[in-house]
């Protein structure tokens, strides 16, 4: 039914949780995984408190360690369950956009994914990724709770 199936992760409780899902659903149909992170690129203008803390250079050191751990996470979680994972990590404004790029580019045939992103007022403003997801992709989108 499925042969790749692309699990978006932030490294989050719920995420991991939507992780080991994707996985187990791969081991379990003989599907392989493709994992996915998604990095947003450092802005001058920002609330962010990390981006006023970092210069830069420092910023981008900081998000690929997050990035290499987490994804050498999910890989280490996937290679013990005897499930072939591709990792993928991309800096991107739009998570949503990334995600359903690199299901396209990746041949995902599914997407697996947590429900949350956003919370409280910022979810009302900006709205929720995987809602972004579900209404923009045009692949099978599995959200896990």
């Amino acid at each position: 039914m499925y042969s790749n199936i692309l699990i978006p992760t932030d490294g989050s409780d719920l995420a991991e949780k939507a992780v080991e899902h994707g996985i187990a659903l791969a081991k379990r149909i003989g599907a392989r995984a493709t994992v996915l992170t998604v990095l947003p690129p450092f802005h001058m203008l920002t609330t962010d408190r990390q981006m006023l803390e970092d210069t830069p250079a420092q910023y981008k050191v900081r998000m690929q360690e997050h990035a290499e751990k987490t994804l050498g996470a999910v890989s280490n979680a996937a290679k013990a369950a005897g499930v072939s994972c591709e990792v993928v990590h991309v800096e991107q404004e739009h998570p949503y956009q990334a995600i359903i790029d690199t299901a396209q580019a990746k041949g995902c045939d599914l997407i697996v994914m947590a429900s949350h992103g956003r919370h409280g007022i910022s979810a009302i403003i900006l709205g929720s990724e995987t809602v972004k997801v579900l209404t923009h992709s045009t692949i099978p989108v599995l959200v896990h709770r």
